[in-house]
């Protein structure tokens, strides 16, 4: 057996930070910076191989005569601009706006009204709020199958209804007439997306202080002039907000107008997104569909600046009436 010596004046040694334990746990240990990274290299990857190479490649196409059937590349300037902004520019930019205008209008009238039936207090009312929540729900490819069905020209649920009801005698092509064409378009489209727009304005129509309504209907004012001069001032901002992003997803949409009608009747309904893809997969021009897509992407973010431009407003607007809220407190203390 051995003893400590335990003399007077002298202490046992006492273990070092640097023993061979500590330095091996502190060289396994990641620094904040390399643990962030490593988080963040998966999605980086995705977003390398999925979105920035293939953008990046579309882009360069535009520059050059490039076919899917022909090899090689020729540098062509910007010739391949120059006739995608030629005499059916114009047109196809016409009929974009004209299926994401229509779609968008028809959608927020969908979502206001149902949003303020949905923030009254009746029976039901969840139960209603999830129902209304189904076509938001759905994929857009089902949903386009689900509306060619509707107005189909043969066996259509349409014709079939309006001939029981003795309204039409025979059977329309509906998807083959232009102006029913794009109508069935902006239907089946605000049917998809009005859901959302609900949620989105009925959160905002629960910020609404009920105090201002129970002054205001003790003033006399009627449902109509309650919501102009009550409801509309504080969810005037999220509407914006909202309108702005349908806005921007309808002019990109692609799925509905390419399964309802392909862009017929005689490319009467071809936006931006269903011309680029038959640009280069039916014609097999890629450069063509190359500067088609610049072209979008330019519109594209000169909708986005609008839409960043608006939040930081509506930011701005919030915390200054926060503040004003704050110092009215202070004072009627």
């Amino acid at each position: 057996m051995t003893t400590t010596d335990v003399r007077p004046g002298v202490h046992p040694p006492q273990p070092t930070a640097d023993s061979s334990g500590d330095r091996g746990n502190r060289g396994s240990r990641l620094s904040d910076k390399s643990f962030i990274f490593f988080l963040l290299l998966p999605g980086l990857v995705l977003l390398l191989a999925i979105v920035l190479y293939p953008l990046v490649r579309s882009l360069v196409s535009a520059f050059f005569k490039e076919s899917l059937i022909y090899p090689g590349m020729t540098f062509v300037g910007f010739d391949n601009i120059l006739d995608a902004l030629g005499d059916d520019f114009a047109p196809l930019l016409g009929q974009t706006l004209i299926f994401t205008i229509g779609s968008t209008v028809l959608s927020f009238v969908l979502g206001m009204a149902l949003a303020l039936v949905l923030n009254q207090s009746f029976r039901g009312r969840g139960v209603l709020r999830g129902a209304f929540l189904i076509p938001w729900l759905v994929p857009g490819v089902v949903v386009s199958f689900l509306w060619m069905w509707i107005f189909d020209g043969n066996y259509g649920v349409l014709n079939g209804v309006l001939q029981q009801l003795h309204l039409i005698d025979h059977p329309i092509a509906w998807l083959f007439n232009t102006d029913a064409a794009r109508g069935a378009l902006i239907i089946a489209k605000s049917w998809n997306s009005f859901p959302w727009m609900m949620v989105m304005l009925l959160a905002g129509l629960q910020t609404v202080p009920v105090e201002l309504h129970e002054a205001a209907a003790m003033d006399g004012a009627g449902s109509i002039r309650r919501f102009f001069t009550v409801t509309w001032p504080h969810v005037r901002g999220i509407a914006g907000l909202v309108v702005l992003l349908e806005f921007i997803w309808n002019f990109q949409h692609f799925d509905t107008i390419f399964v309802l009608t392909g862009g017929g009747p005689a490319g009467t309904t071809q936006t931006f997104a269903t011309e680029v893809y038959d640009t280069a997969f039916k014609g097999y021009d890629l450069g063509h569909a190359g500067a088609l897509g610049l072209l979008w992407m330019v519109l594209l973010m000169i909708l986005v600046v609008v839409y960043v431009t608006f939040s930081e407003r509506g930011e701005k607007s919030a915390t200054a009436e926060k503040s004003e809220r704050a110092v009215k407190k202070e004072k009627t203390r």
